[in-house]
């Protein structure tokens, strides 16, 4: 089988050797011969060939990806020796590439080095401080090392250090505490303490152990760095909190919003400052940022009650009411007190009544709408709703409109009662299968409504082939009394006019108001 040439150049090489990397894992050597079609450097010989042949194409003497990627090879082939040196010379290259510091120290470690291991990883942290996987590895590195040297204070401080920023608090304590019991003025050890308790929320004690660190050793840099940082943070909360309760809640959303930015690394407080905003947004009516602000806490910190509490009250403001019975199920479940099983209960009703008709959408009022802001609500409704006015539509508009006539009576129906306005505010209704509406016509309760004690009455067709005929009394009113008979002659001459049969009530209000 004729084979094409192997590429020269790192790039190819590597693209070539990851898709053959592809075939391996989806064994499917079958098709080979179309990968060979499709990318000229790779042939089924070189398939069957072994990750060594392949090493030898893999290099480029001033790229230090190349290197670090070529020490990761020999690495999965268990060559830690000669990985090393590529690792090495990878880092020689570029001292800023962290894979390559991260691989030298795995080497180091797997060829026993404990301590070499140790200040690669270290350089890893100076470069990514929140590599978690480097922090582990330096643990793991650290235990290797105790079990040669078990009372190594230094040993014991570095794990601790890393054991603190992976959130593993009370075993960082337990290290930092059993050397200050042999030595209670290491300055490293009460470092870690107060770290333990700044990230713990314990800002005040915290700053306590960074003053005594510093009195222990003034030069030591990471005590002095966190003790500046938990000051600051602790007044600019402090400061935001009495803006609060000030009611200057712009100043307060300001505050919180500073001191955020001061560590990002001490998630519990940046949590309990999340969740401090956004009650502010809540009280700002910025109901879509408080959410945003509860959730952000909740993802530092998903035990933080607090947070879950405030978000379920917005979304339930903003009738969410799903997403609210979500968050107090899992305050419930947390803590599962009288308290919280109320609000419980109370979203789930919220979120039943949000699935039956609103009738205060319906007739477009707000849920705190006097009795009459409901009949002049029910009045503009129905009107525009009333068939008659739709006669001339097409059958489905009709049915619609038909549709919304009727609701709009049944909301006026409910809200107009109070008895039955309270079970429905309240839900009652739900617990009782809904509000009887008995033998409901919408037609009724508007021909019971526009109802005139002189005895005219909006029945029928005589109206609505024509609604705006009110805007025309209103105009008629205010003309002179001896354009009124030719106004009234002018619109009976139409056949679809309703003022023949309303002349009665249009003289009256005519002779009402201009007798004023």
């Amino acid at each position: 089988m004729e084979c094409h040439s192997l590429p020269s150049h790192p790039a190819d090489i590597l693209m070539s050797f990851s898709l053959l990397v592809a075939v391996f894992i989806q064994g499917e050597i079958k098709h080979g011969p179309e990968l060979c079609r499709q990318h000229q450097s790779i042939t089924l010989t070189w398939c069957s060939r072994t990750f060594y042949e392949m090493l030898n194409f893999y290099w480029s003497p001033k790229n230090a990806s190349y290197y670090g990627n070529r020490a990761a090879t020999l690495m999965m082939l268990s060559k830690y020796r000669e990985g090393l040196e590529d690792a090495q010379q990878a880092v020689r290259l570029d001292d800023t590439f962290v894979k390559g510091h991260q691989r030298e120290g795995k080497c180091h470690l797997s060829l026993g080095n404990a301590m070499a291991a140790t200040r690669c990883l270290q350089k890893v942290l100076e470069l990514e401080p929140n590599n978690e996987p480097a922090r582990q590895d330096v643990v793991f590195c650290m235990d290797r090392a105790l079990e040669l040297a078990p009372v190594c204070h230094r040993f014991k401080i570095l794990k601790a250090e890393c054991l603190t920023l992976l959130g593993r608090y009370p075993d960082a304590q337990s290290v930092a505490s059993d050397i200050l019991r042999v030595d209670s003025t290491n300055a490293d050890a009460l470092y870690v303490r107060g770290l333990c308790l700044y990230y713990e929320d314990c800002i005040e004690k915290a700053v306590q152990f960074f003053v005594q660190a510093l009195k222990m050793f003034p030069d030591h840099q990471k005590a002095r760095l966190a003790c500046r940082n938990a000051k600051a943070l602790k007044a600019k909360k402090d400061e935001g909190n009495q803006a609060f309760k000030d009611g200057n809640y712009e100043l307060a959303y300001k505050l919180y919003s500073e001191a955020l930015c001061i560590d990002p690394n001490n998630i519990k407080t940046n949590a309990k400052l999340y969740c401090n905003r956004g009650t502010v947004n809540a009280k700002l009516k910025k109901l879509d940022e408080a959410i945003e602000d509860c959730t952000n806490a909740i993802k530092l910190d998903d035990t933080y009650i607090k947070a879950y509490m405030r978000r379920a009250h917005c979304y339930t403001d903003t009738e969410q009411y799903e997403e609210a019975v979500r968050d107090y199920e899992k305050v419930y479940q947390t803590e599962s007190t009288k308290e919280h099983k109320q609000l419980l209960k109370n979203a789930q009703l919220e979120l039943k009544k949000s699935k039956r008709k609103d009738y205060y959408k319906i007739l477009g009022v707000d849920k705190n709408a006097s009795e009459d802001e409901i009949k002049k609500a029910y009045r503009k409704r129905a009107l525009m709703h009333h068939p008659d006015r739709h006669s001339g539509a097409t059958a489905e508009v009709q049915k619609e409109e038909e549709k919304k006539f009727k609701e709009v009576g049944e909301a006026f129906t409910i809200l107009s009662d109070p008895k039955k306005k309270t079970r429905y505010d309240s839900g009652q209704d739900l617990e009782e299968d809904g509000i009887n509406m008995g033998d409901f016509d919408a037609n009724n309760i508007f021909k019971a409504f526009f109802s005139s004690p002189g005895g005219f009455s909006f029945e029928g067709k005589i109206l609505w082939k024509s609604v705006f005929v009110w805007r025309i009394i209103l105009c008629i009113i205010q003309l002179p009394p001896f354009i009124y008979g030719k106004t009234f002659r002018f619109l009976g001459s139409f056949p679809f006019s309703p003022v023949a049969p309303c002349s009665i009530l249009i003289r009256d209000l005519v002779f009402r108001t201009h007798s004023r």
